[in-house]
C-alpha cells in the first residue's frame, strides 16, 4: 500500500514492534550501562557488550521489518535472562550473588534483590512482547497447513 507522497505505508501492526523494539533497546543500554559502571568483574563487564552487540541487530529488524526470526532470538534471550537472573535472585543454591569480588547478596539485602527483581520484570516483558508480537504476525500471515487441501 502506498500513500499519496510515494512512499510504502505498513500494512501490519506499528505500534507493537516499536515497543517492543524500544524495551529490547532499553536492555541493550542496561547492559552497557552495567558494564561500564565497573560493578562486576571485568569478565562479565565484556559478557555484557557482547549481548548487547547481538541484541542491537534484532532490535533494528524488529522496528524496521518486524522480522520472526529476530522475535523469535528476542524471546528466547529474555527467558535464558529471567533464568539466570532468577538463580542470582535465589542464590544459586545458597552461595550468593557477588558483584566484583563484593559480598554475596542475600534475601536481606532489598537492594540487590529489588535491582534483581527489576531486571526479571524488565525481560519478561520484553519476551511476553515478542511472543504476543509473533502470535500477532502468525495470524496475519496464515501459513501452509499439512494435510489442509485447501492450503496445500
Amino acid at each position: 500500500m502506498t500513500t499519496t507522497a510515494g512512499r510504502v505505508r505498513v500494512s501490519g501492526p506499528v505500534l507493537h514492534p516499536r515497543i517492543c523494539a524500544v524495551l529490547t533497546a532499553v536492555s541493550c543500554l542496561v547492559h552497557l550501562w552495567l558494564a561500564a559502571s565497573g560493578h562486576h568483574d571485568a569478565w562479565l563487564g565484556i559478557l555484557m557488550i557482547a549481548l548487547a552487540a547481538v541484541c542491537v541487530p534484532c532490535t533494528v529488524h524488529i522496528w524496521r521489518h518486524s522480522r520472526l526470526g529476530a522475535l523469535h532470538q528476542v524471546t528466547i534471550s529474555a527467558l535464558a535472562m529471567v533464568g539466570l537472573h532468577a538463580v542470582l535472585l535465589l542464590g544459586a543454591g545458597g552461595s550468593g550473588h557477588a558483584h566484583g569480588g563484593g559480598p554475596a547478596s542475600n534475601a536481606i539485602d532489598s537492594s540487590g534483590a529489588a535491582q534483581l527483581l527489576l531486571v526479571i520484570g524488565l525481560e519478561i516483558t520484553t519476551a511476553l512482547l515478542a511472543a504476543t508480537l509473533v502470535a500477532r504476525l502468525r495470524r496475519r500471515r496464515p501459513g501452509r497447513v499439512r494435510g489442509n487441501p485447501s492450503t496445500s
